[in-house]
């Protein structure tokens, strides 16, 4: 029996992060208006035809290259073809709710709204969903439906101004339709992102601001109008948007993260020195995990010593630390303590350093430093509360992590670890956990473990799957596969699932038991 839902994963490997291009200089030209990340496999365009809409389950590359047709005839301007393929994708793959979800953002990304809902409507379970949803919903979509003819024609100016180098032409045509511009807050938005792209900054402010009257509850435009305001004459005037868009409430970590990297476009476009605009643009580059520019952003940054801003080095400590390169990250993160040395981030990747060489008293030290120089942010804080559990000190652990989820309703981590100690609560905070971050494989796996306890095993497939397209080299992927086939009878199958287990992790006792080894 092959798993059912692995197939329909695929469909992302073909969406990278967002790469915003370099013009003559380092970032005199960096472009932030773009929300569509591009295609990353390779394909010949020229041979490939459109899905046939017909119920079947999708091999990989059919799933790979449907969504890649879609995409290329969007950017061509051949929006209707791309609607009619991606509504073909929605309705032919294989349910799964996950990548609804992802499928539901992406839709939203572009201006097809439609699909969005449609791809929305076909998710099962809305206890992980909703979150995400809600947020798609608040930051996307306009007060108004739009009608299909109106949604096809504004994806295609959309195309145009986007990736078709055309933002002049076809912004002039947009505004020759009156009736539309007064009707459709999202036309409004559309004019506005095309007169930024042409420069004209006074078009731009007139359109985003009456999109914004019309819409005042829509984040993406307000991130847009901020966008505009840095180009203009006072910079910093944008940073008061950015400072609005922080205290909403977004619940996801896709939507928190576009806004910390909206805070970093806005501070490097605003800055004057070379050395702090190569800081935020570093900044940026890593919340938008573009490690590689990001690295080389901060390197640039940290040129002149005597103008390097201090907190660089802690940065870099931080890109390194995640990029696996301990001996740097070490190196930096000295450096930026000692320059200051109440900086929060390299404290704690000073506490993230020893806790990788299982020196607990060292790394509980950092964290807990860390913590007390930078009350507003609880990674310290819950990293704290893991070396007390690795140390023994559940309850401490437990406190603190009780204490973070009064202050952060949206830290994920808290609500995994509170729900692996509090049966009661294990299975709403688990779902919790990954409706925050739809990509937190751990708290995946755990629900596939309590479905296959209760016997649900189809549940604990779906888990498993989206387990497996995080991350496909997991032990415990296979180990709890090998689980299901044995339930179900297929003893070859689950053995093969134990070894595969082993094979990965040789020390995993579960599968050696089940092996009798």
């Amino acid at each position: 029996m092959k798993n059912k839902f692995l197939n329909a994963m695929v469909i992302f490997t073909t969406l990278s992060a967002v790469s915003p291009a370099f013009g003559e200089s380092f970032y005199d030209h960096i472009k932030f208006v773009n929300p569509i990340p591009q295609p990353n496999i390779n394909v010949n365009y020229e041979t490939r035809t459109s899905m046939p809409p017909q119920k079947v389950s999708l091999t990989k590359n059919n799933i790979q290259n449907q969504f890649a047709i879609a995409f290329d005839r969007f950017k061509q301007c051949n929006v209707k073809a791309s609607y009619n393929d991606y509504k073909i994708l929605i309705e032919t793959m294989q349910p799964n709710d996950y990548a609804y979800m992802v499928i539901t953002e992406k839709m939203a990304a572009i201006g097809f709204f439609d699909l969005s809902d449609l791809s929305a409507s076909k998710i099962e379970n809305k206890d992980y969903s909703t979150f995400l949803v809600d947020d798609i919903q608040k930051f996307y979509f306009p007060i108004k439906k739009l009608k299909k003819n109106d949604e096809i024609y504004l994806a295609e100016i959309f195309s145009n101004i986007t990736y078709n180098d055309q933002s002049k032409e076809a912004t002039a045509e947009l505004i020759k339709n009156t009736d539309l511009l007064t009707k459709s807050d999202y036309a409004n938005y559309i004019a506005a992102l095309g007169y930024l792209k042409s420069n004209d900054i006074l078009s731009a402010s007139k359109y985003i601001n009456q999109a914004i009257a019309m819409n005042n509850e829509n984040l993406n435009y307000k991130k847009l109008k901020a966008e505009i305001l840095v180009q203009g004459k006072n910079p910093k005037d944008a940073l008061e948007i950015v400072n609005y868009l922080k205290k909403q409430n977004m619940y996801s970590m896709e939507f928190s993260r576009k806004i910390n990297a909206t805070e970093q476009y806005i501070l490097y476009k605003a800055a004057k020195k070379d050395a702090e605009k190569n800081y935020h643009l570093g900044y940026y580059y890593y919340f938008e995990k573009e490690y590689a520019k990001s690295i080389r952003a901060l390197q640039n940054a940290s040129m002149n010593k005597k103008k390097t801003p201090k907190e660089v080095y802690s940065l870099l400590s931080r890109v390194y630390f995640d990029t696996r390169d301990f001996e740097k990250a070490l190196d930096n993160a000295q450096k930026a303590r000692k320059l200051d040395g109440s900086n929060s981030m390299a404290l704690e990747v000073l506490g993230d350093l020893a806790a990788r060489e299982k020196d607990y008293k060292n790394a509980l030290k950092f964290y807990k430093d860390a913590s007390d120089k930078d009350k507003k942010n609880p990674d310290a804080m819950v990293k704290t509360a893991q070396i007390y559990q690795k140390t023994g000190a559940e309850k401490k652990a437990l406190e603190i992590y009780t204490k973070i989820l009064k202050a952060y309703t949206n830290c994920y981590i808290a609500y995994y670890e509170v729900a692996l100690y509090d049966k009661s609560k294990e299975k709403d905070y688990l779902k919790k956990a990954v409706a925050i971050n739809r990509d937190f494989k751990d708290g995946w796996i755990d629900l596939a473990r309590i479905e296959i306890g209760l016997k649900n095993y189809n549940n604990a497939k779906e888990y498993l799957s989206i387990a497996n397209y995080i991350d496909e080299n997991d032990f415990r992927y296979y180990y709890y596969q090998g689980l299901i086939f044995k339930a179900e009878g297929f003893k070859d199958d689950a053995k093969y699932n134990f070894k595969k287990s082993l094979l990965i992790n040789p020390d995993y006792a579960p599968a050696k038991e089940e092996l009798s080894i």
